[in-house]
């Protein structure tokens, strides 16, 4: 966790060597008060030293600016070198004095996600802010939830899932939806569909969300190959035509946006001291506690690529976050869990109770969902972590550098990364070593 590692007292007699004291950087400050119970005040600002002065220097006449100066007694400050930096540790002060109100003080909005609730006897996918550990699928996250339900709509068009928010009851004399109508739903509503019919296209849906559309196009390619060589030229049209909504529905798809327990990543951000690199670690959607890099120090000889494994190697051991965070187990369900969770409270989605409950084959293919892509154990942060990264990933412009893992960490990405934060007038440039001072 990140900490606030200046402080000075304050005497309103000696103010100007108070003023002089503080640096004239970005950081977060916490003024804490002289009375003994009273609530500090925590603020993140763009130069220390100045927002010193407007708290705590002499009130102007018929000035109805905040003013501290007769009761603050002590300031703790602490230097950031970026923006991400300075949100998440005004994230992590707010969260640890300020319980009951930290997400509005950091201005924390979970991001839009799609949701597969896999407890349902008949999942769907819909859009959601909320990320428990209830074994659901989740992907994201998104920029807005506009962006998710455009995104929803055309990845959808794919599958003949539901999208209904109705009871399933498979009344043959139910009339259906407008999806069923027009053959876009396999309509379990009025019995359309077998169980295991609906479960296979449930199937294809987790497949092709969990990889990013990558595996779903793999398999389309080569279910066309193959009616090509049987000579089936109308099956292979229509499995282009397939390939090509594919191609389209995930044209624009940001590359951060995928399976939560996928999203593992670096972030790198400039630190706050010279030819420094702040290491952000993303595991499974969790940021982790942060290290520095000193390309300029001269200390025992040791890799850079030494000190990225050492911190990057034991994150493979552990679930996201119980390395040094407490884990949320996996919700157990109610029977109205057992339905459709009501998750989106604020669009109130409820199908009701399931009568028809499966057979143990059913049992087993919901479980066997649940264990491939439902999230099981989650922090109970996990969506305060994803907003602070997906707010500082979606801003405009965006200082500094993510790289995403695929395989093994990009350790040699990372490197080349840092040489372009420290240098960014300069291209193809490794950074030296710490234990060497940097080449002129």
């Amino acid at each position: 966790m990140l900490e606030l590692d200046c402080g000075l007292p304050f005497f309103p007699e000696f103010d100007a060597d108070f003023f002089a004291a503080l640096p004239a950087r970005p950081g977060v400050i916490l003024l804490e008060m002289k009375a003994p119970k009273a609530e500090p005040y925590l603020a993140r600002t763009a130069d220390i030293r100045r927002a010193a002065e407007r708290l705590l220097a002499t009130p102007e006449a018929q000035s109805k600016r905040l003013n501290l100066r007769e009761v603050v007694g002590n300031i703790r400050y602490s230097v950031t070198g970026s923006k991400f930096e300075q949100s998440l540790l005004h994230y992590q002060i707010a969260r640890s004095l300020f319980p009951q109100r930290y997400r509005t003080l950091a201005r924390i909005r979970p991001p839009a996600m799609l949701k597969v609730n896999l407890r349902n006897s008949y999942p769907r996918c819909y859009v959601t802010r909320q990320i428990r550990a209830d074994e659901g699928f989740y992907f994201g996250p998104f920029p807005s939830r506009r962006f998710a339900e455009d995104f929803s709509e055309g990845f959808l068009d794919l599958f003949k899932t539901r999208r209904c928010q109705i009871k399933i009851r498979r009344d043959p004399n139910f009339p259906g939806c407008i999806y069923s109508e027009m053959k876009m739903c396999l309509a379990p509503c009025f019995a359309g569909c077998t169980q295991e019919e609906y479960d296979r296209e449930v199937g294809y849906l987790l497949e092709g969300l969990s990889g990013q559309g990558a595996v779903l196009a793999a398999r389309l390619e080569h279910e066309r190959e193959a009616a090509s060589e049987a000579l089936d030229f109308e099956r292979a049209a229509a499995l282009h035509k397939r390939l090509e909504k594919v191609d389209q529905a995930l044209r624009g798809i940001p590359d951060i946006v995928r399976r939560v327990e996928d999203l593992d990543a670096v972030i790198l951000q400039r630190g706050a001291d010279p030819q420094s690199i702040a290491v952000f670690p993303l595991h499974r959607g969790t940021l982790v506690d942060p290290f520095h890099l000193h390309f300029g120090e001269v200390s025992e000889p040791r890799s850079v690529e030494a000190t990225l494994r050492a911190a990057f190697e034991p994150l493979d051991a552990v679930t996201a976050g119980s390395t040094q965070l407490p884990v949320e187990k996996t919700a157990q369900p109610t029977p109205q869990e057992i339905a459709e969770p009501n998750i989106d409270a604020q669009r109130g989605l409820f199908d009701g109770p399931q009568p028809d409950l499966a057979p143990a084959e059913r049992k087993s293919t919901s479980d066997a969902w649940r264990e491939q892509y439902g999230l099981r154990r989650a922090p109970p942060f996990l969506s305060e972590h994803l907003s602070l990264v997906s707010r500082w990933f979606y801003s405009k412009p965006r200082d500094g550098e993510i790289l995403f893992r695929t395989g093994d960490w990009p350790y040699r990405r990372i490197l080349r990364a840092c040489a372009r934060l420290l240098n960014p007038h300069e291209k193809n440039l490794i950074p030296p070593s710490p234990s060497q001072p940097p080449q002129p």
